[in-house]
């Protein structure tokens, strides 16, 4: 690091109890963040001390005083939320994570709440709410499915949706169905199982075995789709890149009155055989245009799994360009 370029920052903050909240156990916090973005930061009482280049010392300050804002309007800061920030403020110093973290989407069973993590996560939630067709885009572990889910657990809890319906294609890397062991039931099920994953995680298991023995929730692979007209509902489309073009069409072709449709997939984790197009492919390629379809696009600096999770896209994005030089 150049010393010449060394910046030595000084801030206070007004509270004692949350300047504890925002430094984490023994300043754990502060060491995330220094490790995060490259600088020194010590504290002193309700003061921390942060030196280092002067782009980077910012960075950290920014990230601070945004935490401690979020603390002050009783947002609950988690380890996680600290790499969110870094990730979300490095990217874009204007942001305002109130804006985003403050966005509460649902609160779960557990009293928890579900809210966007990054812009591209915010503009997705904005997008659902002011659509009735979105498209989320983008590698695994961005929250698009999750997101989804909750806002669609969200809308039956308001009356804003009489169903909720999740779909997968059940046909995954030239497997067919008919060549699985069991009754229809065990031979769909591993396919759906991130999606009764999701809402078990939102709604007690109780209450979602109800709603789904009264047809409130339904899950199923998405050629029980053909031939109806889902009205009122809350329709969710997931894995969609392993959806044919027949498919896809025939999918968006059921939507029908005040209902919502949100389709999510990764278009670089297409399983499909090569002969067939990925009909969520397609649909990016001819729908973009069309006035009430929306599309959002993730990528990797959206992902809120683990952190390692970040690296390994990035370490396959490089060997997959390795492989086509």
């Amino acid at each position: 690091m150049d010393n010449s370029d060394n910046k030595k920052t000084k801030v206070t903050f007004s509270d004692l109890e949350l300047s504890r909240q925002l430094f984490g156990e023994q300043n754990n916090n502060l060491r995330r963040i220094a490790d995060a973005i490259g600088v020194s930061i010590n504290a002193r009482g309700n003061s921390v001390f942060i030196q280092g280049d002067s782009i980077e010392a910012s960075l950290a300050q920014n990230v601070l005083r945004q935490l401690y804002g979020l603390l002050k309007s009783g947002y609950p800061v988690y380890p996680n939320d600290i790499d969110y920030a870094v990730t979300a403020l490095s990217k874009d110093d204007r942001i305002e994570l109130k804006e985003i973290f403050l966005d509460t989407v649902y609160i779960t069973s557990k009293k928890r709440a579900i809210t966007p993590k990054s812009r591209s996560q915010k503009e997705y939630i904005d997008a659902i709410r002011n659509f009735d067709i979105v498209f989320g885009i983008g590698p695994a572990g961005t929250g698009k499915t999750y997101l989804a889910m909750a806002m669609a657990v969200a809308a039956l809890s308001k009356g804003l949706a009489s169903r909720i319906i999740l779909t997968r294609p059940a046909v995954e890397a030239g497997e067919s169905l008919g060549f699985l062991p069991g009754d229809l039931t065990e031979k769909v099920d591993p396919y759906l199982r991130p999606l009764y994953d999701a809402l078990h995680d939102m709604m007690r298991f109780e209450k979602v075995s109800k709603l789904m023995l009264q047809g409130v929730i339904e899950v199923a692979p998405i050629a029980f789709m053909r031939g109806r007209t889902l009205n009122d509902s809350f329709i969710i489309l997931d894995e969609a890149q392993n959806t044919t073009s027949e498919q896809m069409k025939m999918f968006l072709t059921r939507i029908g009155f005040s209902s919502k449709a949100v389709v999510t997939g990764d278009i670089t984790q297409v399983d499909l055989p090569h002969e067939k197009p990925s009909g969520l492919i397609e649909a990016k390629n001819i729908l973009q245009e069309i006035k009430g379809i929306e599309f959002v696009f993730f990528s990797k600096s959206d992902v809120v799994r683990h952190k390692l999770v970040q690296e390994i896209i990035r370490a396959y994005e490089n060997l997959n360009t390795d492989r086509t030089k």
